[in-house]
C-alpha cells in the first residue's frame, strides 16, 4: 500500500518538474490528462481487495449479487477531511456504493468508514440502520433471520419532515425494536457479520449482508457482502408535511 500511494506522488513530482517554460499549453493540459488517468489508475490498485482475499472468497464470489471491496479510512485518505493530501477520487475510498460498486462519494453512496465507525445515510434526508448479527455466517444469512425481518419489510418514508425524524430515530444512538439495537453507525469488528439497510432518495434502496474480512495495516477494511434485496427507487416529497 505505501510503495502504491509513493508511486502515485512519484507520477505527480515528475509530471511538474517535466514541464518547462518552451511547452505550449496544450501540451501541458494533455501531459496532464495522461498523469491524471496514471494516477486514477494507482487508486484503483490502492482500493482492491489483496489477491489472497479474493482466493479466500473465491467460492462465495462466484453466487450471484455478492462481492468484495475495501474501505479506507476517511480521516486517513480524504483531503477534504484530513486538510493534507489524500486520494483524487471523491471521498478519499472511504465510501461504497452496492448499487454503482464503487468508492466513489457521490448518488446512492450506503456505508463509509470514519474515525472507526461505519456509517450509513450521508447526503440530505437520506438515511439507513445497521445491525450486528450474533453468531450468523454470511452465506447463511437471510431474510427470515431476526433483527433482518424489520430491516426487511420496513417501508422508506415519503416526506422530507419524517425522513429527518427517522434521521434521528436511527442516528449514534439507535433505536431498539424487539430487544435488537438498529444504528446509523457501529464499531467495526473483523469476522462480524452486519446487515445494512441504507435509503438515498431519487437514487437507491437497498439490503446487504456483509462481513468484516479483515483489516489491513493502513486501518483499511476489506468486506465480502451480498445484496438481499433490492427496492424500487425511494421518492422524497420535500414540501410535505409530517402527519
Amino acid at each position: 500500500m505505501k510503495s502504491i500511494i509513493a508511486a502515485t506522488l512519484f507520477i505527480v513530482t515528475c509530471s511538474l518538474s517535466a514541464f518547462s517554460q518552451g511547452d505550449s499549453r496544450t501540451e501541458l493540459l494533455k501531459e496532464l490528462e495522461t498523469k491524471r488517468a496514471e494516477l486514477g489508475k494507482l487508486e484503483l490498485r490502492v482500493l482492491e481487495p489483496a489477491t489472497e482475499d479474493r482466493e479466500a472468497y473465491a467460492q462465495f464470489l462466484a453466487q450471484p449479487d455478492t462481492g468484495l471491496m475495501r474501505l479506507l479510512p476517511r480521516e486517513k485518505y480524504d483531503s477534504h477531511a484530513n486538510g493534507k493530501s489524500g486520494l483524487t477520487i471523491r471521498g478519499g475510498g472511504s465510501y461504497y456504493s452496492f448499487t454503482r460498486q464503487s468508492n466513489e462519494y457521490g448518488r446512492a453512496t450506503d456505508l463509509g468508514l470514519q474515525q472507526g465507525n461505519l456509517s450509513v445515510g450521508f447526503a440530505g434526508a437520506d438515511y439507513g440502520m445497521l445491525i450486528k448479527l450474533e453468531g450468523a455466517n454470511l452465506e447463511d444469512v437471510s431474510t427470515e433471520l431476526p433483527g433482518i425481518t424489520f430491516l426487511a419489510k420496513y417501508a422508506a418514508v415519503s416526506s422530507e419532515p419524517d425522513a429527518r425524524i427517522e434521521q434521528r430515530r436511527f442516528g449514534s444512538a439507535g433505536t431498539v425494536i424487539e430487544g435488537i439495537s438498529y444504528k446509523g453507525n457501529l464499531r467495526p469488528e473483523v469476522g462480524a457479520t452486519y446487515v445494512l439497510r441504507s435509503i438515498a432518495f431519487e437514487a437507491s434502496d437497498v439490503l446487504v449482508a456483509f462481513k468484516v474480512v479483515r483489516q489491513d495495516t493502513d486501518g483499511s477494511l476489506i468486506i465480502a457482502w451480498k445484496l438481499l434485496k433490492k427496492y424500487p427507487k425511494p421518492e422524497l416529497n420535500r414540501n410535505t408535511a409530517s402527519r
